[in-house]
């Protein structure tokens, strides 16, 4: 690619210097905390997002998800005239620095979707000019950022691009956007160099890899949890099929041995991004990645098993069943890609009634917490939320999170 001209790149090379930033996606997960945390140090910020209502939400100063420390923090970027919205990617052309929130699908087969990742991308660079900076920021498909860089280049757009992952977790984004390191993967040395400044800026401290090493960073990091999640589910299934207490053996190997540190609790490992990310990794390595393939058949079977386990002992179809949480995991509103759904599918097969109720999630379907409580015969835990943990259920009840036993577990050492 054609290197940036020194006065463009002095824009970012000046340390506490502020700039204009676009983020394409800019009202998600991902954009809009970072929209927050540069507005907070003074940049100027454009959140671009196809969600009109969405954006309505934002410009009214509500949050469209749960997000520690974000309602406040976007009433003050409101109000400090530094953040603003739209729809039109025609703005792009005014920024400094340009982000890209938006993920690289996958389609039925499990496999990335590149082509309507790279249409998105070719509508950006067609309104981006010369000497800005491109940076990248959810999980792409190893190779993505190095094809963007010749596309640029074939369209005669002298800029510069970077792929820095995302990898905070949702509902603490602000915080960890501080803490974590950023990890820089820039085409060129002044790539690399621009996006370091633009996020040294945060406060957080960068690591620098090439392009196709960020990008299977990040791929690495999901699957690696992923498998982790699996290990865990396999090894609960197994000590349920002893009629073994699985929290007493998790709790008695991680006892002042440390090798066991890492040993996560078990329960539904659903998200927008682990079996997304995994399966992308498996397809970039032609579906030779058993590890992973084999963790989605564990995680993604656990609902399943939890059925099954219920059928062996009881008729269910005269049952009612009761889901609590339907977020993705706990103290949380989001329900992209949420085991609990796909075990509400199962049970609706099953039970003569399913209830389901979420504290985050406002869905009509969904029943109060009391009434669930008092109507259903069986109750599973789908997201391990803190306002349970107040809950005195005397029904039976199923805990792939070994939630609710180590809340007897508290009680009963008080």
């Amino acid at each position: 690619m054609k290197a940036t001209s020194p006065a463009s790149a002095a824009t970012l090379a000046r340390s506490g210097s502020t700039t204009s930033v676009a983020i394409v996606g800019g009202c998600g997960h991902i954009g809009l905390p970072l929209g927050l945390s540069l507005t907070a140090r003074g940049h100027s910020v454009m959140l671009i997002d196809t969600s009109a209502e969405r954006i309505a939400q934002v410009q009214h100063g509500l949050m469209p998800f749960y997000e520690t420390g974000a309602q406040t923090a976007l009433e003050r970027s409101l109000e400090s005239k530094l953040l603003s919205l739209s729809t039109k990617l025609e703005t792009l052309a005014d920024m400094d620095v340009v982000v890209v929130t938006i993920g690289t699908p996958i389609d039925e087969f499990l496999n990335p979707d590149i082509g309507s990742f790279e249409r998105s991308l070719a509508q950006v660079l067609s309104y981006m000019k010369d000497g800005q900076l491109l940076i990248l920021r959810s999980t792409v498909f190893p190779g993505v950022t190095e094809r963007l860089g010749r596309v640029a280049q074939h369209n005669n757009l002298s800029i510069d691009i970077a792929y820095c992952p995302e990898r905070t977790v949702q509902g603490v984004a602000l915080q960890e956007l501080e803490a974590l390191p950023q990890l820089i993967g820039g085409l060129t040395a002044l790539a690399t160099q621009r996006a370091s400044t633009f996020f040294d800026s945060l406060g957080a401290r960068v690591i620098e890899l090439s392009s196709v090493e960020a990008e299977l960073a990040k791929l690495f990091t999901n699957s690696y949890r992923y498998i982790g999640f699996a290990i865990s589910n396999q090894l609960y299934m197994i000590a349920r099929r002893f009629q073994a207490n699985f929290d007493q053996i998790y709790r008695a190997v991680r006892q002042d041995y440390p090798r066991m540190a890492g040993f996560a609790l078990p329960g539904f490992a659903g998200g927008p991004c682990l079996l997304k990310d995994t399966m992308q990794l498996a397809a970039f390595n032609h579906n030779m990645f058993a590890l992973g393939q084999a963790a989605m058949m564990v995680n993604e079977g656990l609902p399943s098993f939890l059925v099954d386990e219920l059928k062996a002992k009881y008729d269910l179809r005269n049952l009612t069943a009761g889901i609590l949480g339907m977020a993705f995991k706990g103290d949380s509103d989001d329900q992209r890609s949420s085991l609990a759904y796909k075990l509400r599918k199962i049970l609706a097969f099953e039970c003569q009634h399913v209830l389901c109720t979420d504290p985050y999630i406002a869905d009509p379907t969904f029943v109060s917490l009391d009434q669930l409580l008092a109507e259903a015969d069986i109750i599973i835990v789908g997201a391990p939320h803190s306002e349970y943990r107040q809950l005195k259920v005397a029904k039976l009840v199923v805990d792939p999170f070994c939630f609710v036993e180590r809340l007897l577990a508290e009680r009963e050492a008080a």
